[in-house]
């Protein structure tokens, strides 16, 4: 269900509000003791001008410090009180002000914390759908840039909007209080000012969208350049990358342009109202006091009351314009948060063991997408220990197969059972921790050797880790780095070779030790005898857990239990190696074809060295050494 922008900026501040209660008194505070000076000022000024009738409308605590300072006399005296009182003033004035910018501070980082952790933690149980469709970098300004808007308003405008209000609430009155005529002249421009802002504020929200969504386009476009950088340069389009970038810079700078000419024409205007009314009350104030109908220490503090009111009104539009930021910016990370998580099982039916035996029964299962069926009535048993080998042409379906496995997708007909349970009565994560998976595109992070592979079991010993990498054929090459396994892999492990990173998923996969292992198409970047090395040395675990093998070199499912063909979403074979390599149908034509290329490739070598050895004495001298 959606959510009211403005409803959910309130519902942040949950937490926070009895912060923002202690900042919003101090502020009032704070506020009050700026009233203060005028005053005194006024009432000096009066008393030290005027030493017989004005005196006696001056209130009697006046009168009485006046008296005890004989400011008829000795006016330099009643100067120094003033000053002194309005000094004191000030220092209390601006105590409350720094209680109040550090309470305002602590709730708006708390609110920036909180809203942070609960998009990451979002982000983290939404469906694949939904990762699979949204552009990455345009995800990441949501996280940064829009939080960090929303916490703005919480910092400084919130308690802008409570500033003027405080201001207004008390300056209005002791103008009046003062002199109603010419107050009334003072805040005749006030409704013109506010119906401005409003106005402007009307005109340009729109754009803030906008020009948040550009900035999410351009993020999302630079990410995702620099994301396949090599790519990039490896088909030399960097200019068209280039100017692809910079289409969406100048979409970006245009709105930008657009908005900042209307919010110029806000900012003079309401300057020129400020100034002409700041003119007027001087004008008709001096008039006034020239008549005797106004005293100098009364015009005075009278205008500076009108400042300190009217500076909050003209910047009701600044206030307005990141209220509106924020409303987009709260708008856009609630797309997030209003996306459903995966469906899950909150409390199972009965007691879980903590690890399955790893027996795999998939019963006619079904999936599409749209009207596309992907997945057609699959029926495969996998007893625990056993290997399965799936092999078929690219989008037969697959990889599809073993995201329904993992529950992240879910299947629309049929039943996945792991050792009689079916998946979907279980919990997701539950089900995911009986999987040990190295995916067709191995993830690493930016961490060190060992932090990659401890990825499957945080708390595994260094034997542990070094056994896994062992037995992924890539301790050598880590043994050969200068840190070894404290060596830093760079983002996405782009400093190692594609087949030092898949030996390395392999590795972590392996330490993860659950009951079933995925491998899919996992040795695609690994040389054959590597390969072999890696096959062996998970033969000589068979047993200790069910494995699932993805491939399209034969070569690797050859030791597999069993081998099942897919084609269009059909299991359209299903036997051992042996059986489905005499038997008619696609397992028999690829290998029949990669039996042949291995031949011609083997021939050839052959031919390539008996050549060079005719050629060359020393070679064939060196070969026999």
């Amino acid at each position: 269900m959606k959510t009211n922008n403005n409803r959910a900026l309130w519902n942040l501040t949950r937490g926070q509000r009895g912060r923002f209660t202690l900042a919003a008194a101090t502020l009032v505070i704070g506020s009050a003791g700026m009233f203060v000076g005028p005053q005194i000022i006024r009432f000096a000024i009066d008393g030290i001008l005027d030493k017989t009738k004005t005196l006696g409308s001056l209130p009697h605590w006046i009168t009485g410090v006046l008296a005890f300072l004989d400011a008829a006399n000795h006016p330099r005296r009643a100067l120094i009180f003033a000053g002194l009182a309005v000094f004191a003033a000030s220092v209390l004035a601006g105590i409350f002000m720094y209680l109040k910018g550090r309470w305002s501070a602590q709730a708006s980082e708390s609110i920036a914390r909180s809203l942070r952790v609960r998009l990451y933690d979002h982000l983290q149980h939404l469906p694949a759908a939904y990762h699979d469709k949204a552009p990455t970098g345009d995800q990441v300004q949501r996280c940064t840039s829009d939080v960090d808007t929303v916490r703005m308003l919480y910092a400084s405008q919130a308690i802008e909007i409570a500033r003027a209000i405080t201001l207004l609430g008390i300056a209005i009155p002791l103008m009046f209080w003062m002199d109603w005529k010419l107050s009334l002249v003072a805040i005749a421009v006030l409704p013109i000012i506010v119906t401005f802002s409003i106005y402007f504020f009307g005109r340009v929200r729109g754009s803030f969208k906008k020009m948040d969504d550009a900035e999410g386009a351009m993020t999302a476009t630079l990410q995702e350049n620099l994301t396949g950088i090599r790519v990039v340069r490896a088909f030399a389009r960097q200019e068209f990358e280039c100017n692809r970038f910079s289409e969406k810079n100048v979409a970006h700078r245009d709105l930008n342009d657009r908005l900042y000419r209307v919010m110029a024409l806000y900012w003079s205007t309401s300057d020129f109202m400020v100034f002409a009314q700041g003119a007027l009350v001087l004008f008709v104030g001096a008039w006034r006091v020239a008549n005797g109908n106004l005293t100098l220490g009364t015009l005075v503090a009278f205008m500076a009351y009108m400042h300190l009111y009217l500076w909050p009104v003209r910047e009701m539009g600044r206030t307005l314009t990141e209220l509106g930021k924020a409303t987009v910016a709260i708008g856009r990370i609630q797309e997030i948060l209003d996306v459903p998580p995966e469906a899950d099982i909150a409390q199972p039916k009965a007691d879980l063991p903590a690890r399955i035996s790893g027996d795999i029964r998939i019963d006619g299962v079904s999936l599409a997408y749209g009207e596309a069926n992907v997945l057609n009535d699959i029926r495969l048993h996998v007893p625990s220990g056993q290997t399965l080998a799936i092999v078929g042409p690219s989008g037969s379906g697959k990889s599809t197969l073993m995201q329904l496995l993992l529950r992240l997708l879910d299947y629309e007909h049929g039943r996945i059972e792991l050792d009689g349970m079916e998946i979907r009565d279980l919990p997701r994560k539950y089900v995911r921790g009986q999987f040990g998976v190295v995916m067709q595109e191995p993830f690493l992070y930016s961490k060190s050797l060992r932090e990659n592979i401890r990825l499957g079991r945080h708390e595994a010993a260094e034997t542990e880790v070094v056994e896994g990498a062992t037995i992924a054929c890539v301790h050598e090459s880590i043994e050969g780095f200068d840190k070894k396994y404290d060596t830093i892999v760079g983002e996405r492990g782009v400093t190692l070779s594609g087949g030092q990173r898949q030996r390395v998923a392999i590795a972590r996969a392996i330490l993860r030790d659950a009951p079933i292992l995925i491998l899919d198409d996992a040795l695609s970047a690994v040389d054959t005898h590597t390969e072999s090395l890696i096959l062996d040395a998970l033969k000589r675990r068979r047993g200790q857990h069910t494995t699932i093998v993805i491939a399209h070199r034969l070569s690797t499912l050859m030791h597999a239990d069993q081998s099942a063909v897919l084609e269009q979403g059909r299991v359209t074979q299903l036997g051992t190696h042996a059986e489905l390599a005499e038997r008619d149908g696609l397992y028999k034509q690829l290998w029949q074809i990669q039996t042949a290329l291995e031949e011609d490739l083997s021939r050839e070598l052959s031919n390539n060295n008996n050549g060079n050895s005719t050629s060359d004495p020393d070679a064939e001298l060196v070969s026999q050494k």
